[in-house]
């Protein structure tokens, strides 16, 4: 064998046992990444078991105080509405009498300015 083909297999031997322990290198830290994953996906699992669990309660408690809440504004709105209509009633006898009051008012004025005026 000749210098260079001697040179040549040491060279692809040594590519060979660098790549192979390459291989072992990555494989063993996928293998961890593996295993890594594998346990976060098991604690993952657990919080959202604790979550739902802590989660129910806290939901139901929110829903019955929506519920409490939407119930005093229907109360108040009929309660305004009932307001409302009471003081449009108001301002409409308001009127009327005051209308009346003016009117009698007038005629009164009227009448004195006629007696005055003979």
């Amino acid at each position: 064998m000749e210098l260079s083909q001697i040179a040549l297999n040491n060279g692809l031997t040594f590519l060979a046992w660098a790549t192979g322990i390459i291989v072992l290198v990555v494989g063993g830290f996928l293998v961890k990444l593996l295993i890594d994953l594998s346990a976060l996906a098991k604690n993952l699992n657990e919080t959202s078991i604790i979550v739902n669990t802590e989660l129910k309660p806290t939901l139901q408690g929110v829903n019955e105080t929506l519920g409490a809440i939407n119930e005093i504004i229907k109360n108040t709105d009929k309660g305004v509405g009932d307001f409302k209509t009471a003081v449009g009633k108001m301002v409409d006898k308001t009127k009327m009498l005051s209308g009346s009051l003016i009117g009698g008012l007038i005629n009164g004025f009227t009448t004195v300015y006629k007696l005055f005026k003979k």
